[in-house]
């Protein structure tokens, strides 16, 4: 597996994570008279509450997808990581990829006098070696 087919899940909850920011806009727009979205191409500010009840229907949908798509990843990263054989390296590789820990946090968290280098060369050079 590479590292961007690893990293999935870190974007996909990335995305999520700016699409319910967008929704909270959304939905504090509904109940606000003047609305101000950002994100809408042309359009500063919307004062049809029903064209902004389109939108906020709109994008729970996306959310919902999304999410839904995370999980596929979340289950499918585990799958892989299940299969490796090393523990260190499970490990390693659970935690910055399912977890989204930082290096920094990964080298803490597997302890060890582990350094945020080692950890992230012990994973690419694993990750080289399987493809």
């Amino acid at each position: 597996m590479t590292i961007k087919e690893l990293s999935q899940l870190y974007y996909l909850n990335r995305e999520i994570q700016q699409e319910q920011q967008k929704l909270a806009e959304l939905r504090a727009a509904a109940t606000s008279t003047t609305a101000r979205i950002s994100g809408l191409p042309g359009v500063g500010s919307i004062s049809d509450k029903t064209a902004i009840a389109a939108i906020i229907a709109d994008t729970e949908a996306v959310i919902r997808a999304k999410t839904e798509m995370a999980v596929v990843e979340y289950n499918r990263l585990n799958r892989y990581i299940a299969g490796i054989p090393d523990s260190l390296m499970r490990q390693i590789i659970s935690l910055r990829f399912v977890d989204g820990l930082t290096w920094y946090q990964v080298s803490r968290k597997v302890g060890g006098n582990n350094t945020e280098d080692g950890v992230k060369k012990a994973c690419y050079r694993f990750l080289s070696r399987e493809n």
